[in-house]
């Protein structure tokens, strides 16, 4: 696993490497990005910090890919499938702001949750977003993940509040 490429309609899922710290910091920093995937202050060497907790899967609870241009030079967002084990886990995203509006998300959570079934033999994959965040409401709507339900105040998100948030699920066996 140290090494997964993922092509997809329009980007590249690969491994983080330490040169994407520059725009992981300018994408954390977008309020659009931050409100709802809160890091605290950020810093060069948090930055630098983050991108290598996301390389590191040898714990095998996460697998986080950065999304990246076909050619592999911008950096477009980032997807992760999260809290890996007994068949299931979460899957999360973000966009940096140039991204947005041309499917990146989509196309990402599509291609990691086939993935995550085919080589994790994953059964439920669960995302959650927050009810006030629309946008991830049709990402998770377009990448096949059915609407189960509302959490109340279920997530304390970036602007400090809790949040209601939206679970939507897809299962190995969906179409």
């Amino acid at each position: 696993m140290d090494d997964v490429r993922l092509a997809a309609p329009g980007v590249l899922l690969r491994p983080w490497r330490a040169a994407d710290a520059p725009a992981v910091l300018a994408a954390l920093r977008d309020p659009a990005v931050s409100t709802w995937n809160p890091q605290g202050d950020l810093d060069e060497a948090r930055a630098r910090e983050w991108v290598r907790r996301r390389a590191d899967w040898s714990a095998g609870d996460h697998a986080s890919l950065a999304v990246a241009d076909p050619g592999d030079t911008e950096l477009l967002g980032s997807v992760s499938l999260s809290g890996i084990g007994g068949g299931h886990a979460n899957i999360g995203y973000w966009t940096a702001p140039a991204a947005r509006g041309r499917g990146v998300a989509t196309a990402a959570v599509r291609r990691l949750t086939a993935w995550g079934f085919a080589m994790l033999g994953l059964h439920r994959v669960e995302l959650f977003h927050a009810v006030a965040n629309p946008a991830s409401c049709r990402v998770a709507e377009r990448a096949g993940y059915p609407f189960e339900g509302t959490l109340r105040e279920s997530h304390r998100y970036g602007d400090g509040r809790r949040h209601d948030e939206h679970l939507h699920a897809r299962l190995a066996t969906d179409p």
